[in-house]
């Protein structure tokens, strides 16, 4: 029997505070044992990945007290639960789905009278057989030209994950010889937005992927309405150039505005959408269906180990308890995620609202006000660039904050170049390595100026190149770790509240239903 409770009345968790600072990185990574750790605190990840923790301020201790809190919150217990259909979005009494859109890991789900797996497989394969006769020119322009390019509308969840998985992957299918379209994104109101992309793209040869779950997300569709502006005003039928991912209840569904439409449901949470038609549209168009298949076998590879009920063969979890300790027992208050590959410049920006998003709540999933932190910040950029950035508060500011480097020994183009003895792979991999041994070690200095404390805890996920599958298994890792925090914090991390308010606010001020302040920051808008 399952049952949910606050994180402070568990004994685990009395045993785990009793553990801060309980080791010191600078003395655990010296000298042979240093070398020693860094073999031993390591687990294995789907698609050849590997997760690497020697530079986590744990030990075998502390991996011990983690463990028997994992096992008195019943986590891998409730993941069971998530994935065999219980109800687990308490806020809007909703079943947790995204794992379905990529392989069956429970029992079949029947909701609503439906099987929900067989329901997902159905819209990919129509998805795919779509993107099919797109790049065969049996759906083309008016004009019988082949589209060329792919645009999709919509924002959060509909764009952050899609577009940081095109960009993750556009090199490596430009190199392998599948890449088929190329793919831009519109998702700010902002009309500078849509404005830059339409003017950057042949809009008779682009087809244009409106999402919104509901058909009522008012920055979608006014983007959509910009840009079927954009097509009239060169002579061209929006109806031929537009298809919709939405909802089979949402106004969109039975449209004649749209060449065809995709369905999705309530039980897929926008940040968790990348592996259903949302992102699966999108990167078949892009990419081909063979390719999106493979970033899901990735991903369902990655569950599967999700559900491990030994903390140190389960790297999600394992990544998910570890960022507990820093939260709760180290009082960390951020996270930085720091992937070594440009290919990833969005990947933070994505799991920035994935994590954000889900754990961003100070009440649990009863309603009830709790007494501890919960979600971190979360913010990255791309090494090397990050460097030169804000790389200075993490090695000397006086919060420390816990680094997740991402890293890979091949880049994705097959083009380099050797300067100074050394390639630039080999340059980016040396500053990984350099960088996590200078956040852990630190530099005693007598200029206080160029002194470094050390003790700034980091981990690395490895591979040796970043694909499709690669891809799956990074995006289902964070998805799970976010998932299990979540679980250990009795949190909801499937409803977004906090996102509402703003948007009834707004309502009111474009229909000129204010008074008071409101009124006033409205009038300096111009509104």
């Amino acid at each position: 029997m399952i049952s949910w409770k606050n994180a402070d009345t568990l004994n685990a968790w009395k045993k785990l505070t009793a553990l801060k600072d309980h080791v010191k990185l600078q003395t655990a990574l010296s000298g042979d044992g240093g070398a020693a750790r860094v073999k031993k605190y390591a687990v294995k990840m789907a698609a050849g990945l590997s997760y690497h923790y020697a530079a986590k301020q744990v030990d075998d201790e502390v991996l011990s007290a983690l463990s028997d809190l994992a096992k008195e919150a019943q986590l891998t217990e409730k993941y069971a639960a998530l994935v065999n259909g219980e109800v687990i979005n308490t806020g809007e009494k909703r079943l947790v789905l995204h794992q379905l859109t990529r392989g069956q890991l429970g029992q079949d789900v029947i909701a609503d009278g439906v099987n929900k797996r067989a329901f997902y497989e159905e819209q990919r394969l129509k998805a795919a057989a779509f993107a099919r006769k797109v790049h065969s020119g049996e759906i083309a322009n008016a004009r019988g030209e082949k589209f060329t390019t792919v645009v999709q509308i919509g924002i959060g969840g509909s764009d952050l994950g899609p577009r940081a998985m095109y960009l993750a992957l556009e090199n490596w299918a430009k190199e392998n010889g599948c890449f088929q379209m190329e793919a831009r994104f519109i998702s700010n109101v902002d009309p500078d937005d849509a404005a830059s992309v339409l003017k950057s793209i042949d809009v008779a040869r682009s087809l244009f992927v409106l999402v919104s779950k509901s058909g009522t997300t008012l920055e979608t569709l006014t983007n959509e309405a910009f840009v079927k502006d954009a097509l009239k005003n060169r002579g061209l039928d929006p109806a031929k150039h537009m298809v919709a991912v939405t909802s089979e209840t949402s106004p969109l569904a039975k449209s004649s505005d749209y060449l065809a439409a995709f369905f999705m449901d309530d039980y897929i949470g926008g940040r968790y959408s990348s592996t259903s038609c949302v992102g699966g549209a999108v990167l078949s168009l892009a990419f081909g269906p063979e390719i999106f298949e493979r970033f899901l076998q990735g991903a369902a590879e990655e569950d599967r180990l999700a559900a491990n009920e030994n903390l140190l063969e389960n790297p999600a979890l394992l990544d998910a308890l570890i960022g507990v300790y820093e939260r709760n027992v180290q009082g960390y208050p951020a996270t930085a995620v720091l992937p070594y590959s440009q290919a990833l410049s969005r990947f933070p920006a994505h799991l920035q609202q994935l994590d954000m998003e889900s754990n961003g709540k100070s009440v649990n999933r009863f309603g009830e006000p709790v007494s501890y932190p919960t979600g971190p910040i979360i913010f990255g950029e791309p090494g090397t660039n990050g460097q030169h950035s804000f790389y200075q508060l993490l090695h000397q500011g006086t919060d420390i904050t816990p680094l997740q480097f991402v890293g890979f020994r091949r880049n994705q183009a097959g083009m380099d170049v050797t300067i100074q003895g050394s390639t630039s792979q080999q340059k980016l991999g040396a500053n990984v390595a350099a960088q996590i041994m200078a956040f852990a070690c630190g530099k005693a200095d007598e200029n206080p100026n160029k002194n470094f404390d050390g003790g700034r805890p980091s981990s690395i996920i490895i591979g040796d190149q970043l694909t499709p599958e690669a891809l799956g298994a990074l995006l289902s890792h964070f998805e799970n770790k976010v998932m299990y925090q979540g679980f250990v914090w009795n949190l909801n991390s499937f409803d977004q509240e906090g996102v509402q308010l703003g948007k009834v606010l707004a309502k009111r001020v474009l229909a000129h239903d204010t008074d008071g302040a409101l009124k006033a920051f409205s009038d300096l808008m111009d509104i």
